[in-house]
């Protein structure tokens, strides 16, 4: 096998699309796994025009379906190099009003999702001695902004899992890195769920009026897997709040943030 092999989940549209284009345009052979089949057959074609390409359903809420693309890419290709654990969606809402019923969808997708993908394909990596897992996290599983404790809590799990991961597939010659993006402009908020009509609008306004585009941030996050990093922040400001994070005193920290949660509000309510 000349060409390494990337397996990518929700990569149909948005950040996992652009990562599969960079991974093409590098000479990989790519498969996605999706819900969204229209998507995917469109994301196919593109892909097709570079590299050798195949399209999966897979609901990554289903650990059979991911172990039947690992069975495929077993049979067909020989194996997998790197599996980006993409797929998710995004949600906001203050702690009394979101849903105990939209949290156990999210943790399902975000949480759970990640862990079947490691689950199934550290076997599979394991088998064949080698591979590197990559989990697409946020920068809100570093940071706590208000109004998405659910969203913030799934993202922080993954970044958990990631850090465990990094240790325990370590003697088996398996890679992890963990991606942790703030906003950029993608098809993301087309699944927020949200408690209120305030909490939608500014997930959408955030997303939709981001600076970068999936495709730059794609590009960024590509280099930093081929180095194999374990945290990819792709966002400069991103990973200067975080090191803020890590290095200030809490209560200066929080102090910080509740400024700028203010300054927000207040911008939100002149626009109404």
């Amino acid at each position: 096998m000349s060409s390494k092999r990337v397996f990518i989940t929700g990569g149909a549209s948005g950040l996992g699309r652009a990562l599969a284009n960079c991974f093409a345009d590098a000479g990989y052979w790519v498969c996605i796994g999706d819900v969204d089949d229209g998507r995917g057959a469109e994301a196919l074609a593109e892909l097709q025009a570079k590299t050798t390409a195949h399209y999966c359903h897979c609901d990554v809420t289903q650990e059979s379906a991911l172990q039947a693309t690992a069975d495929w890419l077993l049979s067909e290709w020989g194996g997998v190099d790197v599996v980006v654990n993409n797929a998710g969606v995004a949600s906001a809402g203050g702690i009394t009003e979101f849903p105990l019923s939209d949290w156990e969808w999210i943790v399902d997708i975000n949480v759970l999702g990640v862990v079947r993908g490691c689950k199934v394909f550290a076997k599979l990596m394991q088998a064949q001695g080698s591979g590197h897992l990559v989990n697409v996290a946020s920068l809100a599983g570093l940071i706590s902004p208000p109004k998405m404790a659910s969203y913030c809590a799934t993202k922080a799990a993954v970044v958990a899992i990631s850090e465990v991961l990094t240790l325990e597939l370590d003697p088996d010659n398996i890679a992890v890195s963990v991606v942790c993006p703030s906003f950029f402009r993608t098809n993301l908020a087309e699944s927020v769920r949200a408690s209120d009509a305030d909490s939608q609008a500014a997930t959408q306004r955030l997303v939709n009026k981001a600076k970068l585009s999936a495709d730059e941030i794609a590009a960024r996050v590509f280099k930093s897997i081929e180095k194999r990093e374990f945290y990819i922040l792709p966002h400069p400001e991103g990973r200067k709040i975080w090191r803020l994070k890590r290095w200030l005193p809490f209560a200066q920290f929080r102090a910080m943030m509740l400024k700028q949660t203010n300054r927000m509000m207040s911008k939100r309510d002149a626009r109404k």
